[in-house]
Formats: structure tokens, sequence, C-alpha cells
């Protein structure tokens, strides 16, 4: 990944994974729905987040997980 960080300019980073739940189904479930991807500068702690997509396996098995 070729990253440069929009507010120090650092290039360095750490990238992560983040999971929330969506609507009301998905609340009374407990499922987590929507998977985000950060991206960490190293430097300044700026962090961004992108929306990937889930799976519907990955998806039941949060069900049964959680």
């Amino acid at each position: 990944m070729n990253y440069q960080c929009p507010k120090c300019s650092n290039t360095t980073y750490e990238v992560g994974q983040m999971r929330a739940t969506g609507g009301t189904l998905s609340k009374i479930f407990d499922v987590q729905n929507k998977k985000f991807t950060s991206v960490t500068c190293k430097k300044c702690t700026y962090t961004e987040f992108y929306k990937t997509k889930t799976s519907a396996i990955s998806n039941v098995f949060d069900f049964f997980t959680s």
C-alpha cells in the first residue's frame, strides 16, 4: 500500500479491522454485519475507516460465537 498520512505526511501505518452492528434485527440477534478496515498513522495516530464487504458465512459465525 502506498500510504501517506493526509495530516502529517508520514508513510508508516498500521492496519486493523472493526465490526459494527446495523439495524434492529442485527441488534436483536447480536450479528455484526458491517465490517471496516482502519488505517492508522504511526506518527500522529490519524485514522481513516474503509467499509469492506462481509460474507454470509462470517455473519453466521458471528451469530454463533457472540
